[in-house]
């Protein structure tokens, strides 16, 4: 049995449901719409076991060999009167949430992928640490609330970029001299401050030991939020030499994601730089203009898990 859990119009999330729908696999959408039609028991001692309800579905925990996860807050689901903090369905939400998130914790099942390997994209200068430690180049980076300090930043380098210092999306954007005058706001907000760094991206999809690999080509700042710039994306499968590919292996591996998107860019002298990885990547957008199969990589992966073994004591 597997089990999803997330939003069902969520691209990825709905994409892995109909592959594995396709290989007949067992399944459990924990849908968090429903959430105050959903229950969890949990039981923690020699073995972790439980039973879920959704709906009119329910299934033992014991039986879950894989768990593919895209969860949002579901209390933010909730509408009207239903989502005060003081009333009773806005409480079961919370705790049902907290519940499943303590389960995916301690689990024997193969959860793609763990909150805590997750966790570290929430602050994007740790994640940097672990990228360099794996041998790829990272961009000179500032973090600062100092605007002196930005702007003499900026004048090093000539090109910079900012960004978001969390796992929170954002725009990356160059800064240009209509910034001068609203650099003096990051007095209240740290603000992440990169060098730019030339060359083409490189998005690498990671699924088990499999990658796919594409070639983003775009002269937007963020070629995701290209068209609000009236600028076009080309999108192509690219080989990726055999350090890299290794590379991008170990570097997730060391994290311990099954499952993630490597964002790189090749300079022009062919360095190799990582920005970031992604631990739950939108891989339908790249998969829709390459064809890559990511979606059925995710169903084959969860699909070779075996079930966890249970020990009596």
């Amino acid at each position: 049995m597997i089990l999803l859990w997330g939003l069902p119009e969520d691209d990825p999330l709905e994409a892995v449901f109909r592959a594995l729908q396709l290989r007949g696999a067992p399944m459990i959408l924990v849908d968090q719409y429903e959430v105050l039609n959903s229950s969890l028991r949990l039981r923690v001692a020699c073995e972790v076991e439980g039973l879920l309800r959704v709906g009119s579905q329910e299934i033992r925990l014991e039986q879950i060999s894989a768990a593919y996860i895209r969860p949002y807050d579901s209390t933010g689901l909730l509408r009207g009167r239903e989502a005060h903090p003081q009333s009773s369905a806005y409480r079961h939400a919370m705790e049902f949430d907290a519940c499943l998130r303590a389960w995916l914790e301690m689990t024997p099942a193969y959860v793609v992928n763990p909150m805590r390997a997750m966790a570290g994209n929430n602050s994007k200068p740790f994640q940097a640490t672990q990228i360099q430690a794996m041998g790829f180049r990272s961009p000179e980076t500032l973090v600062t609330t100092d605007p002196d300090t930005a702007r003499a930043f900026w004048e090093r380098h000539g090109r910079v970029v900012y960004k978001s210092l969390s796992g929170v999306r954002s725009i990356v954007s160059r800064l240009s001299s209509a910034h001068m005058r609203r650099l003096g706001d990051i007095v209240w907000c740290p603000t992440q401050f990169q060098q730019y760094v030339p060359g083409a991206d490189v998005r690498v999809h990671v699924v088990g030991n499999r990658l796919f690999a594409c070639e983003i080509l775009s002269d937007a700042d963020d070629y995701r939020y290209a068209g609000r710039e009236g600028r076009s994306v080309e999108m192509r499968t690219y080989d990726l030499p055999p350090d890299c590919a290794n590379r991008c292996l170990e570097l997730c591996e060391a994290m311990d994601l099954a499952v993630a998107g490597v964002d790189l860019r090749r300079t022009p002298d062919d360095q190799w730089y990582c920005f970031e990885v992604n631990p739950s990547p939108g891989f339908t957008y790249f998969q829709m203009q390459t064809g890559q199969s990511v979606d059925q990589a995710i169903a084959e992966l969860l699909l070779q898990v075996p079930m966890p073994v249970r020990h009596r004591e």
